[in-house]
């Protein structure tokens, strides 16, 4: 039963990540086509309109005026677009999440891939965890006043790794303690594949995330370059704009990877403390198999 609702919670799991890729390839295809503004072009036409010595500010003629007018920038497509647009967009923050680019979108699906699966894979160890107290107790309580048989059903009604090995070794117990003992070790082997499901989906969490926020950096120094192959005028202040606005998704990708660095250590902690109970509750049931038999 607690390998079924994991399987359904993963399966829930994988289908809020299917949607989340296919909203994030439609925003990234909605932002690729739209037209995007060029803010080096926009800022050399002001460098070159406060160069000029009209006394208006305006140039040296009214024709030259009426040139260095900027151009209505247009708006972004997408989800980028829409956050651009809202209330957060004018925020610093929003400003901020909206200059990272469309790589932001993919950062933070992983991100809620990864808080997922570290969500599901820690409910799951804390139920085991919190069965195995007990459940011991309960064992060979039942097989010391019932007999093997008794114990063996009351493994059947718990969950749990404790249970499962227990279970398989009590199958074995009437053809001696080293059958039972390979019994156990082999549902140990199962048991532990079960407990580290998921943890391959956190590490990839903890190396892709820096990487992505590394292409966006990349990608975003691209457009910078571009920028800068077109303006007539660069100044420092264009240059430190552009690649701070390009370190944006690098920041992003490491404050993500992080704390999933974190959730793994600390998953696999817990996995190690389940792993040394299996381990001294086999060796307590073999001790009592060992007893009854003699």
């Amino acid at each position: 039963m607690a390998r079924q609702d994991s399987r359904t919670l993963a399966l829930r799991f994988r289908c809020l990540l299917a949607v989340l890729a296919a909203t994030l390839m439609v925003s990234v295809a909605s932002a690729a086509t739209a037209p995007a503004a060029d803010p080096f072009a926009l800022a050399e036409k002001f460098a070159r309109i406060q160069a000029t010595t009209d006394s208006l500010g305006f140039g040296a003629a009214s024709a030259d005026s009426a040139e260095e007018v900027a151009p209505v920038v247009p708006e972004m497509g997408g989800l980028m677009g829409m956050v651009d647009r809202s209330a957060w967009g004018a925020t610093p923050s929003g400003r901020t999440w909206v200059a990272g680019g469309p790589f932001m979108w993919w950062i933070l699906a992983l991100a809620v891939f990864g808080l997922a699966v570290v969500g599901e894979r820690i409910w799951t160890l804390r139920r085991a965890r919190v069965s195995t107290r007990r459940v011991l107790g309960i064992i060979m309580t039942t097989l010391r006043n019932d007999g093997v048989q008794a114990a063996g059903d009351e493994c059947q009604r718990v969950h749990g790794p404790v249970a499962a090995i227990l279970y398989s070794g009590l199958q074995k117990a009437d053809q001696g303690p080293e059958e039972a003992s390979r019994a156990m070790n082999t549902a140990g082997t199962i048991e532990m594949s079960f407990l580290e499901r998921g943890l391959v989906y956190v590490s990839s969490v903890t190396t892709l995330a820096p990487l992505l926020g590394i292409i966006g950096s990349v990608y975003g120094m691209i457009q910078v370059l571009d920028g800068f192959a077109t303006a007539e005028r660069i100044t420092s202040a264009m240059v430190i704009a552009g690649i701070s606005k390009s370190l944006v998704t690098t920041a992003f990708g490491f404050v993500v990877a992080i704390p999933a660095t974190f959730a793994y250590n600390y998953l696999v902690g817990m996995i190690g403390r389940l792993v040394g109970d299996m381990e001294d509750s086999s060796r307590q049931l073999l001790g009592e198999l060992a007893k009854r038999r003699n």
